[in-house]
């Protein structure tokens, strides 16, 4: 299925196919406007972007196609040096930074970047780009150019690096910012990590295509939210931020135009108190690291609590036999790095990418997701699969089993939960599992509860059925 396309004036508009073109056209025409502030007092302009880039592409010394591995905090610092790779045509591989070493060691390994970026080299960059012109001569990239390499895991939990080119990342962003409206004269709440597709190619780059601006929050906090709003027109992130926002007493929505939640599915009674405290709808909208955004509530029109809009202009939705949730469009990627036999499996003959999750289409257009193929936990907007926990909870002494699963949470979307059971004669202790399990995992991996259980249930073929356990323990 297609969406109902773009508003009349921008049918036939040329499409916009690399990140240097789409930020070429957002640019302002005054240097001196502002292109983000923070709550510490800092400013940057447009021309500081440009000079500041400019010196760390120098600094960063990579050629069209090298690999650059950041790990970094988020912080203006951050920032410009992913937009520093993207200037440089480089291929820009984020990291979680709650990731482990073991983590980071298996994502450089597989990818083999040219550069890796962690806090102290980033003080060298820093160091060396002072000293670098603030000009810099770009090199000339193509659509089919890769311009990221984003890893996910999969059911088998072995991460795997999707591959995006400047197509993917451009023609997305290009059809976002005019779906959702944005123009020079909006002012962003970015509260958003920055290593991740949400924060990154879906914010950041809705700001730079149109010449706004942002409010640059190093993470999310209510206070620092609160003292933003007033200066801001649209927000994007987490269900998890609306539910503490509506906990705080003192937020009554502010004057944005816009709120706008994805990464994770939103609770029906997230979107009643929402609207009943600010009379805004909260807009939904659908994606994944292998293809950006696929689908949107619309701006004007109704926007359906518990759906995920329509499918974007340029972007083809279909819901296969077994309810899977298919996708095409320039917005998706190309294959995982390093891994041509994934192919079979993900993507169907016809060239359609499986998505893995399961939908269906109201009578009106609005795509509804009912659920997951896979049995991937989304917990405060971040991925966390499940075999990878279990793995870990399955090696503490004592433990016999385990088998993660997410139940609704008010706060999180999902919380990760553990039922264990134990080796036969032994007296395990939930939170001591727990406890574990916390020390090997990243914290938003981590169970925040265990249940202890005989045995798990299983089907004839002897599987795990996660249905009933989820509909036991949630």
């Amino acid at each position: 299925m297609r969406g109902p396309g773009l508003p009349s004036t921008e049918r036939g508009r040329r499409l916009i196919e690399t990140l240097p073109e789409l930020y070429r056209g957002g640019r302002p025409a005054d240097p001196d406007t502002l292109f983000l502030s923070t709550p510490d007092g800092t400013r940057l302009t447009y021309g500081g972007l440009d000079a500041r880039t400019a010196q760390l592409a120098h600094a960063l010394h990579v050629r069209v196609g090298d690999r650059v591995a950041v790990q970094l905090e988020k912080s203006v610092d951050a920032l410009l040096v992913m937009l520093a790779v993207v200037r440089a045509g480089a291929v820009l591989l984020p990291m979680n930074t709650a990731y482990t070493p073991e983590d980071v060691s298996f994502l450089v390994r597989d990818a083999e970047p040219s550069v890796v970026v962690d806090a102290a080299r980033l003080v060298e960059l820093v160091a060396l780009a002072d000293a670098m012109p603030s000009t810099f001569d770009e090199p000339d990239v193509g659509p089919d150019d890769l311009a990221a390499l984003l890893y996910t895991s999969g059911t088998t939990g072995q991460p795997k690096g999707a591959m995006l080119t400047q197509r993917n990342l451009a023609t997305n962003a290009d059809v976002l910012r005019e779906w959702w409206g944005f123009t020079a004269g909006d002012v962003l709440l970015h509260a958003l990590p920055i290593f991740h597709t949400h924060g990154l190619w879906v914010a950041v780059n809705c700001v730079l295509a149109t010449g706004a601006s942002m409010a640059f929050l190093p993470r999310f906090d209510v206070d620092a939210v609160l003292a933003a709003l007033p200066s801001c027109t649209v927000m994007m992130g987490v269900p998890t931020y609306y539910t503490r926002l509506l906990d705080e007493p003192r937020f009554d929505g502010g004057r944005l135009r816009l709120f706008i939640s994805g990464s994770a599915p939103m609770l029906a009674s997230t979107h009643e108190a929402f609207r009943a405290r600010t009379g805004q709808v909260i807009l939904e909208r659908y994606g994944m690291t292998e293809t950006g955004m696929i689908t949107s509530n619309p701006l004007h029109g109704e926007r359906r609590p518990g759906s995920v809009g329509f499918p974007l202009p340029g972007t083809e939705v279909r819901i296969a036999a077994d309810g899977v949730v298919e996708v095409r469009g320039p917005n998706v990627f190309v294959g995982y790095w390093g891994r041509p036999e994934l192919a079979e499996t993900e993507l169907t003959a016809d060239g359609w990418f499986r998505t893995g999750d399961l939908g269906r289409f109201d009578d009106d257009g609005y795509l509804h997701l009912v659920g997951r193929a896979k049995d991937l936990v989304i917990t405060g907007g971040l991925n966390v699969y499940p075999v990878e926990v279990e793995g870990v909870i399955d090696a503490i002494d004592g433990v016999r089993e385990s088998a993660v699963i997410g139940v609704p949470d008010d706060d999180l979307g999902e919380a990760v939960v553990a039922v264990v059971v134990a080796e036969p004669g032994i007296a395990l202790d939930a939170e001591s599992v727990r406890a574990a399990a916390r020390d090997r995992l990243a914290g938003f991996k981590a169970p925040k509860r265990v249940e202890l259980v005989d045995a798990l249930p299983r089907n004839a073929m002897g599987k795990v059925e996660k249905a009933r356990l989820r509909e036991r323990f949630s």
